[in-house]
């Protein structure tokens, strides 16, 4: 069940329903100095309760 616009939505129903599905984040971070980068970091991670992994 979704919530009508405009209705609020408790924080522990928004990270039980992340979790029941999984939520993946990814970001990307240069460094660089004078157009010349120095360190580039890929971060990439999934989130997810175990019982959901274990279904999938």
């Amino acid at each position: 069940m979704t919530p009508a616009r405009g209705q609020d939505v408790a924080l522990v129903d928004l990270l039980d329903r992340l979790l029941a599905g999984g939520v993946v984040i990814v970001g990307d971070v240069t460094i660089s100095l004078a157009d010349v980068d120095l360190v580039h970091i890929s971060l990439r991670a999934l989130i997810s309760s175990v019982q959901t992994l274990e279904e999938r």
